[in-house]
């Protein structure tokens, strides 16, 4: 069905197609709905299409047009409308043209993709920028631009967290589980001495070069996990149980540490190791008690031996002490001796001399001295020679007064240097 609009400035017969409703089109002719003066259509009919006896169709209903009609030209008129033009009128006064139309969304397009190149990196972060996929530098914290895609990408590794890595277990945490999960295949090592140890560590470590981490390696966090199992087998395999069990921990956290960075720098990987916490050392499960039973036992013998070495050093000492008490008073008696023996000799030597030089004088004094020594203890009784006594010879004790307590009985006399021997002219 054709639709008209009104008729204006001599135009009638103008397409309005797609502009206005199915049931309000006519050919309008001025001075009402049907275009004349009693709203009756030219020619003094009804409008095409319309109802009979007016605008409300007299007796009949207006006619409702069919939905899929009304869809398909709502269709051409938006596609008309998206052309920038209105059907039947041409492109209507204040519409841009499609040329300056495309070149507004063109601009809109490339405003947006250069504003695509802002990002922000985090304070945790750096940022590494590659151009055509190639390495040109890093940016630091905050906000940065560089060249959209395709022509610069960034990557935003976190340079300052600490990254974990668990060796010879796996945490609840990780796992998802209600307990830490063995592997047995990572955790069960040899020691220098033939024994198997199963061991449990973490590895601390974090970025320190961005380059090399992103480039240099293919999967750092797998490499590190080797090289800290292979550094740890190899310290176990130089060491003894004993020290594993016991005191060695952190002397093997330091050596295993230094060794891994060593060789993670020499692959260029770009990483620090921070710390290697060792978190169990223990042997195998199957025989855990009996190595248990041979620590007790050893740490009774080391108490045996404190004690044996308390009383050691207890009574050893004191030994020595004595000893050297004994080790004095004997150099103290010798060098009294020889002071005595010398002091003997000179004597002699000195009597010696006199006697060479006054042998008379020096036998008389030799005489009395002799006779002073003998007489000293002994019991005398001196009687005169008017007296009327006989004398006694060879009487064992004193003579004593009758009714007197005996005399207790004189020591030996001691004889002198000459005593008993008869004096020779020494020539």
């Amino acid at each position: 069905m054709a639709l008209r609009r009104p008729v204006a400035n001599g135009d009638a017969g103008a397409s309005t197609a797609g502009v206005f409703p199915p049931f309000m089109a006519w050919n309008n002719g001025g001075g009402g709905p049907w275009g004349g003066s009693g709203g009756v259509p030219p020619g003094g009919g009804r409008p095409p299409g319309g109802p009979p006896g007016g605008p409300w169709g007299g007796r009949r209903r207006p006619q409702i047009p069919d939905l899929e009609q009304l869809l398909a030209r709502l269709r051409i008129g938006l596609r008309n409308l998206l052309a920038g033009r209105l059907p039947g009128r041409g492109r209507p006064r204040g519409t841009l043209p499609p040329h300056r139309l495309a070149a507004i969304a063109a601009a809109i397009v490339i405003v947006g993709w250069l504003a695509s190149g802002f990002y922000v990196v985090q304070p945790d972060q750096e940022g590494v920028v590659l151009r055509f996929g190639a390495f040109t530098g890093t940016t630091s914290p905050g906000l940065n631009y560089h060249l959209p895609w395709p022509i610069e990408t960034v990557l935003l590794p976190a340079v300052t967290r600490i990254n974990r890595i668990e060796i010879g277990y796996r945490s609840a945490a990780a796992e998802n589980a209600a307990v830490p999960e063995q592997v047995a295949a990572e955790s069960l090592m040899l020691t220098g001495d033939q024994n198997i140890v199963d061991i449990n560590f973490a590895v601390f470590w974090r970025i320190r070069n961005a380059e090399k981490y992103l480039f240099d390696v293919r999967n750092p966090a797998a490499s590190i996990k080797a090289v800290a199992e292979s550094v740890m087998r190899e310290v176990v395999g130089h060491s003894q149980i004993e020290p594993l069990l016991t005191t060695a921990r952190y002397a093997i956290e330091t050596e295993v540490r230094r060794d891994m960075q060593n060789i993670l720098d020499q692959y260029g990987a770009g990483v620090e190791i921070t710390e290697v916490q060792l978190l169990k050392v223990d042997p195998p499960p199957e025989v855990i008690d009996s190595f248990r039973d041979v620590q007790r036992a050893g740490t009774d013998a080391d108490r045996a031996r404190n004690n044996a070495q308390a009383y050691s050093n207890d009574i050893l000492p004191r030994a020595r002490g004595d000893a050297a008490q004994i080790v004095a008073e004997a150099e103290a008696t010798k060098a009294a001796d020889i002071a005595a023996a010398t002091g003997t000799a000179q004597r002699f030597l000195s009597i010696l001399a006199a006697y060479r030089e006054s042998r008379a004088v020096t036998l008389q004094r030799l005489y009395i001295e002799t006779m002073q020594k003998v007489l000293e203890g002994a019991h005398s009784v001196v009687l005169g020679s008017s007296a009327g006594v006989l004398p006694l010879l060879s009487l064992p004790g004193t003579v004593v007064a009758p009714g007197s307590p005996p005399a207790p009985s004189p020591p030996p006399a001691k004889p002198g240097p000459l005593a008993g021997q008869s004096l020779k002219p020494v020539p």
